[in-house]
């Protein structure tokens, strides 16, 4: 079982800078990955990036040079910095994480981003 505790959202001005934290209750070499995905209502949540065991990081949308996923293993924590914040980030974040041992994927219980114009 994993564990996974989001923090760092909030209310934010358009241009503004946010830091999201997702600390993880196990060792977070014992995780093939953590990403950050996001949803808006009415939508697909999306992947925004994800930073595997290596830590080699992976955006699907490489034209987004604002969001960069890092991580300290001495906290067993990932982080989403998100600079020059737009209306359209406005999104619950979720922090995931896949387990080597299973598979299987764990959540987080999402952290509310919202950026006004």
């Amino acid at each position: 079982q994993v564990q996974l505790v989001e923090s760092g959202g909030g209310l934010v001005q358009a241009g503004g800078s946010l830091r999201l934290s997702c600390a993880a209750s196990v060792n977070i070499f014992t995780l093939n990955k953590m990403a950050w995905y996001r949803q808006v209502p009415g939508k697909r949540r999306e992947l925004v990036a994800h930073i595997n065991v290596l830590g080699y990081t992976y955006y699907p949308d490489a034209s987004n040079d604002r969001f960069t996923i890092s991580r300290d293993t001495a906290k067993n924590t990932a982080y989403l910095q998100m600079n020059s914040l737009k209306p359209e980030d406005t999104a619950v974040y979720y922090c995931a994480a896949d387990l080597k041992s299973t598979g299987a994927r764990y959540w987080g219980q999402g952290t509310q981003v919202s950026v006004s114009s």
